[in-house]
């Protein structure tokens, strides 16, 4: 492919209002497969690194995601360019990466070829099912034992963050994360770190939809942001305060226990 096709693919993937130019360098990278150059709106693609159209496509995805990004945040700011140094792999932009990799699929332009290589399908059906949905069934039944402990130490009246904390060696954020997995019906299948995502959605239904989509081959992070966007738009006033003062809260007690082992720290010295 030439530099004008690749830019043309792209372009039928997703039209922008602000030109750019895809260059093929003709070098081998040992540290990045591309670069977007957001004050010249360059895309840069090490074509060396590839062994393939699918490779160099993916690649060339990824860095008009960054153009993409940055011609939004130029309309938001009244032309200001990003600072240097600030965050580009923003969950915005994995959403629309991969939102823009499922348009491509769909378009025939790129395509992931699992079935071309039996053995790679054969792995990748053990991964899900020996190891991915078997650890979410795991984490599933952690979560009633620690569930079971924290009520038997409340009889014995012994502080349930002090047997996380000392007799178990399990941080309070992660039991907090199992126990909330075990609370809810979430389905294994999608696997323990995809499962705290989901637990976190109020509706029976939205979860389910939220899991069906995952397993359907929807990158998790592409759901968990078209779930947060419903959820900020069918919600009230109240409830997005709510949740504010749960985010609020969450980042309050972090602080404080950062400062606790801070000035124990300094005590001690």
């Amino acid at each position: 492919m030439t530099n004008d096709e690749i830019k043309e693919l792209l372009l039928k993937i997703e039209e922008t209002e602000l030109d750019f130019s895809v260059t093929m360098t003709g070098k081998e990278s040992t540290r990045v497969n591309g670069l977007y150059k957001p004050d010249t709106h360059e895309i840069l693609l090490h074509n060396k690194n590839f062994e393939d159209d699918m490779q160099l496509v993916y690649t060339a995805i990824h860095e008009y995601t960054h153009h993409l990004e940055t011609e939004k945040y130029l309309a938001e700011t009244g032309g200001k360019l990003p600072m240097k140094g600030s965050k580009v792999h923003t969950t915005s932009f994995w959403t629309r990466f991969h939102q823009l990799l499922q348009k491509a699929e769909e378009l025939g332009i790129y395509k992931i070829s699992i079935d071309e290589s039996p053995e790679l399908k054969e792995l990748t059906e053990k991964i899900k099912r020996d190891y991915i949905e078997a650890n979410g069934k795991l984490m599933v039944e952690f979560g009633k034992l620690l569930i079971q402990a924290h009520e038997l130490c409340k009889k014995a009246n012994i502080r349930y963050e002090d047997y996380l904390d000392r007799v178990l060696c399990l941080p309070r954020n992660t039991a907090k994360d199992i126990q909330k997995v075990a609370s809810v019906q979430v389905n294994p299948a999608i696997g323990f770190d995809n499962m705290k995502k989901v637990a976190l959605i109020k509706d029976p239904d939205d979860r389910d939809s939220a899991s069906t989509q995952i397993l359907s081959g929807k990158a998790p992070d592409t759901v968990s942001e078209l779930m947060r966007k419903k959820s900020s738009e069918g919600g009230d006033v109240k409830t997005k305060l709510e949740k504010e003062k749960n985010r609020l809260e969450k980042t309050i007690e972090a602080l404080q226990q950062r400062l606790q082992y801070v000035e124990e720290s300094l005590e001690n010295m």
